[in-house]
């Protein structure tokens, strides 16, 4: 495996992680709150795009960046990283027979949001691979690293 595709594989995990726990708080609260489903999507797609790039700027603050200078950078990293996840991961919920319906003590609702996230990650690796390559993606936080 080249650098490049380590890269690409490491800025699609950070990707992930933001994205899952969007996902997950917000149909956690979704359901909690008893939305429906277009609220409970919305929801988790607005929380996966924070914590996606909350995820890019704490370390850009920490190395001493202002947030002014960080978010720039974030949403440059990371906003067609988390498009792309978000609407394979989304549109596999939605097709999955069921997933929509599970509460969260069904086994379904578990299973289909890991089966989404994984194929959203597959698909998404060689998306980011392509944007560093070009120098874009997660190579422009790198380069404040």
């Amino acid at each position: 495996m080249d650098n490049l595709t380590r890269l690409a594989i490491q800025a699609t995990l950070h990707c992930l992680t933001g994205c899952a726990i969007g996902e997950v708080l917000g149909l956690v609260l979704a359901t909690a709150f008893g939305w429906s489903d277009a609220p409970s999507i919305a929801l988790a797609i607005v929380l996966a795009f924070f914590f996606g790039y909350l995820l890019t700027m704490l370390p850009l603050l920490r190395s001493g960046l202002g947030f002014a200078a960080a978010l720039p950078i974030a949403l440059a990293a990371d906003t067609v990283s988390i498009v792309v996840m978000e609407i394979v991961d989304n549109a596999f919920v939605l097709l999955y027979p069921g997933a929509m319906d599970a509460g969260l003590a069904d086994l379904l609702f578990w299973g289909s949001l890991a089966a989404a996230l994984a194929i959203a990650f597959v698909v998404t690796v060689p998306v980011n691979r392509a944007l560093i390559r070009r120098g874009k993606g997660h190579a422009v936080v790198h380069a404040h690293h």
